[in-house]
């Protein structure tokens, strides 16, 4: 390949001598051909075509005959050849556009499968974390039962209380002297016991 002197710019492109064709609009043009093909309509046309060629350059006089018989319908055949040749390359294109388009649709629906997937995932790591949060949660039997406890304790020390302040009140006060008036009481067996309780 010989080099280009200026770098900088690019090279020009080779003309191609032809016809510019729209992929797409022939694209859709070679499928509905290829849907009329495959009907039952275009089955019924062309029996129909075939059959009235057959009649006609069979049972027509000599001077409208334009295939005749003894030529084996060459005409007929030759037709039926061109539109063969036309047909096969126009119903591969329209197969080659439905593949293209199935293909698409595969990448499309796996995608949004993986989606819903990873979606599917996360909702159920969610409604995990919220069954662990709900378990931790105190339910109403329980708090009544913790309740209870705590007013038990509560009427415990209370009792207690009650107790020590009886004991204070039998106690003589403290003189100035940091003496009692009565001298120091021994404290009763009870009063001990109710403390210890």
């Amino acid at each position: 390949m010989r080099r280009h002197a200026d770098l900088t710019a690019p090279r020009a492109t080779a003309r191609r001598i032809g016809l510019q064709v729209d992929r797409e609009v022939f694209g859709t043009f070679a499928e509905s051909i290829a849907n009329f093909i495959g009907t039952a309509r275009f089955l019924v046309y062309q029996t129909v075509f075939i059959t009235v060629w057959i009649l006609h350059n069979t049972l027509a006089p000599d001077d409208v005959i334009f295939d005749p018989w003894d030529r084996g319908f060459t005409l007929l055949t030759l037709v039926l050849s061109i539109q063969a040749a036309y047909a096969a390359p126009l119903i591969l294109l329209a197969q080659s556009r439905q593949e293209q388009r199935d293909r698409a649709m595969a990448e499309n629906d796996r995608e949004v499968a993986e989606r819903t997937q990873n979606d599917t995932e996360f909702l159920a790591r969610e409604l995990a974390s919220v069954r662990v949060a709900l378990s931790d949660m105190v339910t109403g039997q329980s708090f009544d039962e913790q309740v209870e406890r705590v007013t038990d304790v509560v009427e415990r020390l209370t009792r207690q209380i009650e107790g020590l302040s009886s004991r204070l009140d039998q106690v003589a006060p403290v003189g100035t002297d940091g003496t009692s008036d009565d001298g120091p009481d021994e404290p009763s067996r009870s009063d001990t016991a109710d403390a210890t309780s």
